[in-house]
């Protein structure tokens, strides 16, 4: 299963990579996703770190298949090197049929984190505390592809069997959507958070809603890139 798992991470990066107009900028990105540096990169293909960042800013010519073979397959081993976390996270993720547009991060924590340091990490402002006060991982949504193209049983799946976690909404403009929809989902995860708006825009019958279904509400303005950084930050 691990081995089918990487097989098929490797195949959707190397994909991606290959179909992209901008193939280093999209190699950048998923080695951001895996939190590696270019050096740790280079460490790994026995190359200076130039040669990464060359290919990433598109200063060398596009990658050809096995050069895109050899970024992919380093990424994949210091991940396994690491414990296998994303490997397993993207698995999930695909297993579930989500593509990465609507489904941006999920990942399960060593053990239970208590939502005041979820709302640390990514700079939140609490709206309402429900009666559960800790989470054991994140899902990081695209709210409006999220809304739009998932039945409820996909929402569902966002979350998997375990309610003791964090559902971060991406794209958010009021909270108005992703909290309607989250009526359809029972039982509800311990904590929502809508990025992208601060506690003045937020929709005004938010905090009644999260009252009823009894979970954390919080929002954040930070960057996309420095929220899924600061949720990465937690252990």
């Amino acid at each position: 299963m691990a081995r089918a798992a990487r097989d098929d991470l490797a195949e959707r990066i190397a994909g991606e990579v290959a179909l992209s107009d901008e193939p280093g900028a999209t190699l950048r990105k998923w080695r951001t996703d895996f939190g590696v540096a270019q050096t740790e990169l280079a460490d790994q293909l026995d190359v200076s770190p130039s040669v990464v960042s060359d290919y990433e800013s598109g200063r060398r010519d596009n990658p050809g298949i096995n050069v895109v073979r050899r970024l992919v397959g380093a990424l994949l081993d210091i991940d396994e090197d690491r414990g296998g976390d994303h490997i397993r996270q993207h698995a999930r993720v695909l297993s579930a049929g989500f593509d990465s547009d609507v489904v941006h991060d999920l990942r399960e924590y060593a053990a239970n984190v208590g939502v005041e340091r979820v709302y640390d990490a990514i700079d939140a402002e609490e709206v309402h505390r429900g009666s559960q006060d800790t989470v054991a991982g994140h899902t990081v949504i695209n709210s409006i592809a999220a809304i739009t193209r998932l039945s409820s049983d996909e929402f569902f799946q966002l979350y998997g069997q375990s309610t003791n976690r964090v559902l971060v909404f991406t794209n958010v403009t009021r909270g108005e959507s992703p909290l309607v929809a989250l009526r359809v989902v029972s039982p509800t995860p311990n904590a929502v958070v809508l990025h992208g708006l601060d506690g003045d825009a937020v929709w005004e019958h938010a905090e009644d809603l999260a009252r009823i279904d009894d979970f954390s509400l919080a929002v954040t303005d930070v960057e996309l890139d420095d929220l899924l950084d600061g949720l990465h930050s937690l252990p």
